[in-house]
């Protein structure tokens, strides 16, 4: 059995909206001393959808420094769970992890209003599952 923290791969297809969003919620929610997030995608893209980085800053998190990446071996590696949104036929499959798969709306090229209540799914399906598992951090930090 792994020693240190449970990692959490969050996948969609270009690693631009959905995944990224996860991943940002999941790491500023969860204990990392328990479990952290990375996020990764099947054919990514080549920059983080602008309007999920505008509906992001609205509540504090800054992703124009993130940038997609191809879910590897490496990133995979030790993973305990694959949480994928909308990759369908195309969804990797990880040895040895668990696997859950949310089917969230793709906010590329969304108004903003949609793009603001996916935002809020993806934030509230993280929250549910650091909970489900009390991975959350000791002082109220939620996103």
């Amino acid at each position: 059995m792994p020693m240190g923290p449970v990692k959490v791969v969050f996948a969609c297809i270009r690693n631009s909206g959905r995944s990224p969003m996860a991943g940002a919620f999941f790491n500023r929610v969860a204990d990392p001393s328990l479990a952290y997030a990375v996020s990764a995608g099947t054919d990514p893209g080549s920059k983080v959808h602008p309007e999920v980085v505008a509906a992001m800053k609205e509540i504090g998190f800054d992703l124009t420094r993130e940038r997609p990446r191809i879910l590897t071996d490496e990133i995979a590696y030790r993973a305990a769970w694959i949480i994928t949104m909308g990759c369908g036929e195309s969804c990797p499959v990880v040895p040895g992890a668990q696997r859950d798969d949310w089917p969230i709306q793709d906010p590329h090229e969304q108004e903003l209003a949609t793009v603001r209540r996916i935002r809020d799914e993806v934030r509230a399906r993280v929250q549910a599952f650091v909970d489900a598992h009390a991975w959350g951090r000791k002082t109220a930090n939620k996103a």
